[in-house]
């Protein structure tokens, strides 16, 4: 009979390339579910419901008893990202919504076999110390208060008494097209060049030290979703999935600044979160010139100037390096990758082409 998989925050980043994935594979069906209307796509049906507002996800979910999958990819995040990470009202949020989801879906859909919930480094304490190089699924828990924890122990908690499984993907940085996401670092870039190209200035690298990270395409995430969701081996497993190379700012710099057809100048640190907001008036010049899509710098690039000043190391001259191992899920069979220089490109042409940035 096939597969129907619910894709849950269809509007971000892996949302929308969980719908380009899935939507081209005959044997799967897509029920799309996001607070923000979607462009028709074929093979995709979407339902539209707040996650906070648990009769709306009775009521957009009541008849969608074929629901055999669901990638859960929402994400509630407060205006002030960082501070946010570590908020009690953030992390409460985060796990209301996922409990409304599984409320709503679990007494309709009798025949769920999976569901695929998203975590990220924060796992680890990246985001806040050095940690091992490099960071294993097996570890313990890290001590520190995050969203994900509540999350997890939820969906353990359902599974026990359910015929359904789970896994939990754990990518960085992750790439890929969409409008208003919180962590979209490549809207940040393309908006920050498309800025300092019509003033007439070089593309400058606006953050700190040099350190070691790596990254995740979202097409390499939704390839990962297909898999864990349909191996025994994967079942109520926990796998890190980022592209297999490595990732410095400073030596990826040129390849951007060849793509924007811009010089590249000396580095120059900037606050891109502090700054960037005071150049709408040539944000708005530059969307008139090119006839890109009508929106404010803000709606597109929403607090990803804040994800950005943390990625590129702004303010620090030696950023911790943050490196992941892809190893358990490469040993389980999952040999996809991809080369991140690429994944960057690809993106920012994506979003070139959609109208959001300017060719």
């Amino acid at each position: 009979m096939g597969n129907t998989l619910l894709v849950v925050g269809a509007t971000g980043i892996v949302g929308s390339a969980a719908l380009q994935h899935f939507s081209n594979l005959a044997q799967w069906k897509i029920v799309a579910l996001s607070r923000r209307p979607i462009a028709p796509m074929n093979n995709v049906r979407h339902v539209q419901a707040d996650l906070i507002d648990l009769s709306q996800c009775q009521k957009a979910l009541a008849d969608e008893k074929n629901i055999t999958h669901v990638l859960y990819t929402a994400l509630y995040e407060k205006p002030d990202l960082v501070a946010g990470w570590s908020d009690r009202s953030q992390m409460d949020m985060n796990h209301t919504m996922l409990k409304n989801l599984l409320d709503a879906l679990e007494p309709v859909a009798l025949n769920l076999k999976h569901i695929s919930l998203m975590q990220g480094t924060k796992a680890y304490g990246l985001h806040a110390k050095q940690v091992p190089v490099p960071a294993k699924e097996k570890w313990p828990r890290a001590p520190h208060d995050v969203f994900y924890w509540p999350q997890e122990d939820l969906l353990r908690q359902r599974q026990s008494k359910a015929s359904w499984f789970f896994s939990i993907l754990r990518p960085q940085l992750i790439l890929g097209a969409s409008i208003g996401s919180p962590m979209n670092i490549l809207a940040a870039i393309g908006v920050y060049a498309a800025v300092m190209r019509e003033l007439g200035k070089p593309l400058c690298f606006p953050g700190g030290g040099r350190y070691v990270h790596a990254a995740s395409d979202s097409r390499l995430i939704v390839q990962a979703a297909e898999f864990v969701g349909t191996q025994e081996c994967a079942r109520n497993e926990t796998f890190n999935v980022v592209n297999g190379d490595m990732l410095v700012w400073h030596d990826v710099w040129p390849a951007i600044a060849k793509h924007f057809d811009m010089p590249m100048g000396e580095a120059q640190p900037m606050q891109l979160s502090k700054e960037m907001p005071f150049y709408e008036d040539v944000w708005q010049r530059v969307v008139k010139k090119y006839q890109l899509k009508d929106m404010t710098m803000a709606s597109l690039v929403n607090s990803s100037w804040q994800f950005t000043d943390r990625s590129f190391g702004f303010g620090l001259d030696q950023p911790l390096d943050r490196i992941v191992s892809p190893i358990k899920l490469r040993k389980v069979g999952f040999a996809a990758c991809e080369d991140t220089e690429e994944s960057m490109l690809y993106g920012l042409t994506q979003m070139q082409e959609a109208r959001w940035l300017p060719k």
